[in-house]
């Protein structure tokens, strides 16, 4: 058994407090539960938020890391490449929408596909400007904080950022942002901040994470690929959170049926291990010059085998599928839960990325992110991890492991429910 208030007082003394954490030391895992240090068992409904689309610790992804650690574990690609890399690449490219020849290059984290996709959309279109959208999350760097439209817990205190970069707003359906209202708000911003032949890149994503799972609608996506294809602009997908099978197709932009120039990529790639990359247009990559892409550790080995075995993983056991069913579940459970609890003010997501959203009053709908911050706590109590997200921090997201047992599923679900049943009892 672990000392654990020493463990708490080690990572205060040795751990700046802007690196936020749960009161929880994980010590060992295997598909959707963990245990603590203390021997506590959890059912993971945050999965490394969406890195464990296929479950801690899969035998498929452990074998497939054994057997690269065995051949060799760093070269740095740009010295000595390796065949498993170019078969990624090949393999992404086959699977990412579009019927024209498209190529692949990998990184470490999503902050930095990002980073690497506005750079080559600068570089094939020589315009500056890029428009992100109110609500977004693109990651932690200089550039990736100046994209994101979520000032709490990004942006405050970190400026000045990066110039070219411009926001308008996303379609938020229950705050009563429709489509038309969104592209009204980018027809504006084209008007009076930004001229429309200046814009290198429009960057969305296709669901929103830290946003709040805000899904786009179809209309919307296919509007922002016309509007790219008149002004000359890229549609950069960021599928960094809803990639990989998590929404219910192998990214999520595919339901609406859209074709963007690049997509970035992450989390569930590496199946636990940090890999990254840009999918896009052949002739857009290309552009390029030698060396103005990729990092020491970019794309590496150990990763790329893991992401081998999250793709035949997917394959195999039909996680797309999967994803589905785990979604159609949890939003029919979560509904028959808002007919009783009308502070959940709204149930939403696309495939198995689902969220609740928690209001003071279900007419005003105020967002309520105490009552938030007290379900997850008291769900933390009973032995199920949770996320927030949201621009309020009111909204509980739900993304457990595209692996996660029927029964395992309803079980966190009942504690889901039992939690927001007593806070929301206690509060009335």
């Amino acid at each position: 058994m672990s000392n654990f208030p020493a463990l708490q007082a080690r990572h205060a003394a040795a751990v700046p407090p802007g690196v936020a954490t749960r009161n929880v030391y994980i010590a060992r895992a295997l598909n959707a539960e963990f245990w603590d240090v203390e021997g506590r068992r959890y059912i993971d409904f945050a999965a490394g938020i969406a890195v464990l689309n296929t479950g801690h610790r899969h035998p498929q992804v452990i074998d497939a890391v054994r057997a690269q650690l065995d051949a060799f574990t760093h070269s740095c690609f740009h010295v000595a490449p390796y065949e498993s890399y170019v078969a990624l690449a090949e393999r992404l490219s086959a699977l990412a929408p579009g019927n024209f020849a498209k190529k692949t290059f990998f990184v470490t984290t999503g902050a930095e596909a990002v980073e690497n996709a506005i750079k080559v959309a600068r570089y094939y279109t020589k315009r500056p400007a890029i428009v992100a959208f109110s609500g977004g999350f693109h990651g932690r760097t200089n550039l990736g904080m100046a994209l994101t439209g979520k000032v709490m817990p990004y942006k405050r205190g970190f400026g000045p950022f990066p110039a070219g970069i411009y926001h308008a707003p996303y379609p938020v359906a229950y705050r009563g942002i429709t489509t038309e209202h969104a592209l009204e708000g980018v027809q504006r911003l084209l008007r009076a901040d930004v001229d429309a032949q200046s814009v290198a890149a429009f960057i969305v994503e296709p669901v929103q994470g830290e946003g709040g799972f805000n899904v786009a609608p179809p209309e919307f996506l296919q509007a922002l690929r016309r509007l790219a294809d008149e002004h000359g602009a890229l549609l950069i997908a960021d599928e960094v959170q809803t990639g990989m099978a998590r929404t219910g197709r192998m990214f999520a932009i595919e339901h609406a049926g859209v074709v963007p120039d690049l997509i970035t990529m992450a989390k569930g790639l590496g199946g636990g291990f940090p890999l990254a990359g840009v999918t896009g247009r052949a002739d857009v990559l290309d552009v390029v010059h030698p060396g103005g892409l990729g990092g020491t550790y970019a794309g590496s080995p150990i990763g790329i085998a893991a992401a081998h075995a999250v793709l035949d993983v997917i394959a195999a056991e039909n996680l797309c599928a999967r994803a589905q069913e785990i979604g159609r579940h949890m939003r029919t459970r979560l509904g028959e839960a808002a007919a009783s609890l009308p502070r959940i003010g709204d149930v939403r997501g696309l495939g198995a990325m689902v969220a609740l959203e928690l209001v003071r009053d279900a007419t005003t709908r105020e967002p309520d992110a105490p009552a938030t911050a007290q379900v997850l706590q008291e769900a933390l109590q009973r032995g199920l991890m949770l996320l927030s997200c949201g621009e309020s921090a009111s909204v509980i997201r739900l993304l457990s492991p595209l692996t996660i047992t029927p029964a395992l599923l309803d079980e966190g679900l009942d504690i889901l429910i039992e939690s927001l049943r007593t806070v929301l009892a206690k509060e009335r």
